[in-house]
């Protein structure tokens, strides 16, 4: 069998925190379903590599949804977890991620804001736009740059500065530009266990030592033949 570490690929690694590039199609944590997860997998390669006895801590201070790649962060010890999630709940961490989407109809000026109001749809397991102030409902703001267009399809570079359910996915979606392989949100075709969104940076304060750190996570292999024309 392989060695834990070469399923991962390990970004950033101490005693406090870890950090990796997750795979698309692996959910992050064991409360999205019974699937093997990137936690699970995380918490294997550091019982491995440390040859720690009885169970491993990890704290799981964000998510990616199942089908997005890129950078995702994990707490090492319950300080650190407490810390990291403190910093996500007052958006003091910066994240970017790029997407490619369906271009559709309407022209995107270089660089903008949305702006909507999100409320899950549970029946239907998605998340809609739905006008302000509708009960429940919380705003999502995400800040954009068109980066690359090419034969129908844009790479966009996303700023969140809210962390919402599926956010990227259903405001790119609303506005006739579903990220690419993105059926649940309208896409015209799959893209395998992937959509085309990727989360690329993350900028964080180190929990202990209080200094910034920024990860970047090159995107999956299998974006470089589709969306070759888009990362040149």
């Amino acid at each position: 069998m392989s060695s834990f570490a070469e399923l991962l690929d390990v970004l950033y690694e101490d005693n406090h925190v870890v950090a990796v590039n997750k795979p698309a199609g692996w959910p992050t944590a064991h409360f999205d379903g019974g699937d093997n997860t990137v936690d699970q997998l995380v918490k294997a390669y550091l019982k491995e590599r440390y040859a720690k006895p009885g169970n491993v801590f990890l704290g799981v201070v964000h998510r990616l949804d199942k089908p997005t790649s890129g950078v995702l962060l994990f707490a090492r010890t319950s300080k650190a977890a407490a810390r990291l999630s403190e910093q996500f709940r007052e958006n003091a961490i910066e994240k970017t991620y790029w997407a490619v989407v369906e271009q559709g109809e309407r022209a995107w000026p270089q660089w903008g804001t949305l702006d909507d109001w999100l409320l899950h749809d549970d029946p239907n397991h998605k998340v809609i736009v739905v006008p302000p102030n509708t009960p429940e409902a919380k705003p999502a703001r995400t800040h954009f740059q068109v980066k690359a267009t090419h034969a129908g399809l844009m790479l966009l570079e996303l700023r969140p500065q809210s962390g919402r359910k599926h956010q990227l996915r259903v405001q790119l979606a609303s506005r006739g530009c579903p990220v690419f392989g993105d059926v649940k949100y309208g896409a015209s075709r799959p893209f395998g266990p992937a959509v085309g969104l990727h989360a690329r940076s993350i900028s964080f304060l180190h929990p202990t030592k209080n200094e910034p750190i920024t990860l970047t996570a090159e995107v999956p292999k299998g974006w470089r033949g589709p969306f070759a024309y888009l990362l040149t």
